[in-house]
């Protein structure tokens, strides 16, 4: 099972993009990420027309995340609502999805930014990963194995940022995010990435401003995050950068993980990742 995650800033400016990564690299899921475009507005047909279905949690402008699977997915769920009842106003702003594949539950995440850390954003924040950790707590509980991955807007450690020294606690990298963070993983959680690069100088994003993308000074803000029954199954874990280099591209690039099953009896290209 190959499962990817990309934040592709406005689904409808890189349709075609995305359209051709789908075609080129041909994941069995692909969870994307501030799609920003009301679901009655979705481009669903393109998807369809590729042989890709779609479940879909958008809105006007802002946000927005979807999951492009090739084949229905079970129990969509949508906000955290879908499991927290009482977190009903932590879903207005569409950031979750999830849904089953093949008994994997497949977690799909938009995490808030927070702007700076004087910013009102910021402890909207730190209360969206605090329902984050009830949520993944609840979602142990119902025993499906857990893939979760999507734009985390953390840089985790030193290590996912381009100059520790200049950039630990300021926003994305500050103590309270990062704990916050680790608190939801718990002993559960496994970045996947890092079991195959444990190296700095891996970025998933580049901001537009300053050159980042030609200095290659990004950050590893993207990440998928694996339960302990589906790490032993992760054959390879890897960042695309080459979509960033496109023209008008996203400023993320998609992170890929391979899943095989001992059982499984099919040629997997393990090169890829």
């Amino acid at each position: 099972m190959r499962i990817a995650s990309w934040n592709v800033n406005s689904v409808r400016t890189r349709l075609e993009q995305v359209l051709a990564w789908l075609q080129a690299h041909e994941p069995d899921v692909l969870c994307l990420q501030e799609t920003k475009v009301s679901d009655d507005l979705f481009p669903l047909k393109a998807f369809e027309q590729i042989g890709y279905h779609c479940a879909i949690s958008g809105q006007k402008a802002y946000n927005g995340v979807a999951l492009i699977s090739r084949e229905p997915l079970e129990d969509v769920q949508v906000g955290f609502e879908a499991l927290l009842p009482d977190a009903a106003q932590l879903s207005e702003q569409k950031r979750v999805i999830s849904g089953l594949l093949d008994g994997v539950r497949i977690l799909n995440l938009y995490v808030p930014n927070g702007s700076s850390l004087k910013s009102e954003k910021y402890p909207y924040k730190l209360e969206w990963l605090s329902c984050l950790q009830r949520y993944l707590a609840v979602q142990e509980e119902q025993g499906d194995p857990l893939c979760m991955v999507g734009d985390f807007n953390i840089g985790l450690e030193d290590r996912d940022l381009p100059d520790p020294g200049r950039l630990t606690g300021t926003i994305m990298a500050s103590e309270p995010e990062r704990s916050a963070l680790r608190g939801a993983l718990g002993d559960r959680l496994t970045d996947v990435f890092r079991v195959f690069e444990p190296g700095s100088g891996h970025w998933s994003w580049w901001d537009y401003r300053s050159g980042a993308w030609d200095r290659d000074l990004g950050w590893r803000i993207d990440h998928i995050y694996l339960s302990e029954e589906l790490l032993d199954c992760a054959t390879g874990c890897v960042i695309d950068k080459q979509p960033r280099g496109n023209v008008q591209p996203s400023d993320h690039a998609p992170v890929v993980v391979n899943l095989a099953w001992p059982t499984d009896e099919e040629d997997e290209d393990e090169s890829w990742p």
